[in-house]
């Protein structure tokens, strides 16, 4: 519990000096860039205070550090330039500008951080646990998991900022490659990666913990990822409805004739 504590007073700083900027620049996006970044932090912060480091620790060390540094990267390309993201700006106009400075603290940074902090649970089981040892075969299964995850999340966020770069598919539904069998690849292959990182957590000794791993499927399902997105895509592509038809909304499998 004192590492968590310490934990979540690290990304509280944090938080707060990202706040501090979003003042300057009056921008609120630059938290969604954070995000992939926040879990290295904790994740390199639990596996320093691992007394006796082993290979799960080591292997959890590159993973993490990996599919973070990768999220943070592409968001960054993705994000800085383009101004505000459409949904900070509606906030803007629902609460006003004249409060939305201090309001955004609470609403955005502060609840990002703790999704952070509850979200890398299965993290700390992980490093934390005193069974954590040698690998056996739920750990390669997990890096089985893993591998998928990363493949959908990846490749699909890479052949969606291609498909979005050529203005010849400007209005046009991206169905091709991992986009051909689920209509969220990306968020797929994100929950995937968490719940690898459960069975790591299992793996480990740790139970509870892999709590984290289900909030973050039922954010990325029933509250920011599918479920937000697809109100958007539906009212502004009329082929969406066509798309939807025929692919699996989250998890992969071959297109419905």
């Amino acid at each position: 519990m004192t590492l968590f504590i310490q934990a979540s007073l690290i990304i509280w700083v944090l938080v707060t000096l990202l706040w501090f900027w979003s003042l300057l620049i009056k921008n609120v996006s630059i938290v969604d860039i954070f995000w992939g970044f926040g879990f290295v932090v904790v994740n390199a912060f639990y596996f320093s205070n691992v007394e006796e480091l082993m290979p799960r620790n080591w292997l959890l060390l590159a993973l993490v550090t990996i599919w973070g540094l990768r999220l943070t990267i592409y968001l960054a390309i993705r994000n800085i330039g383009k101004g505000e993201d459409y949904r900070y700006q509606q906030f803007r106009k629902d609460y006003g500008e004249k409060r939305y400075w201090w309001f955004s603290y609470f609403q955005v940074f502060l609840l990002q951080g703790a999704l952070i902090l509850i979200v890398s649970l299965p993290l700390l089981g992980i490093h934390l646990n005193e069974n954590s040892g040698n690998l056996f075969w739920l750990d390669y299964i997990a890096i089985l998991v893993w591998v998928i995850g990363f493949s959908f999340e990846a490749g699909g966020d890479y052949q969606l900022y291609k498909f979005k770069k050529n203005p010849n598919n400007k209005g046009k539904v991206l169905n091709t490659g991992f986009w051909k069998y689920t209509r969220h690849p990306n968020y797929f292959g994100d929950a995937a990666v968490w719940w690898s990182y459960a069975l790591f957590c299992m793996a480990a000794g740790g139970t509870w913990q892999i709590v984290g791993a289900i909030i973050m499927t039922l954010l990325i399902i029933k509250v920011s990822g599918v479920a937000m997105l697809e109100r958007t895509l539906k009212d502004t592509k009329p082929k969406y409805k066509e798309y939807i038809e025929k692919t699996n909304s989250f998890i992969p499998w071959f297109p419905k004739k």
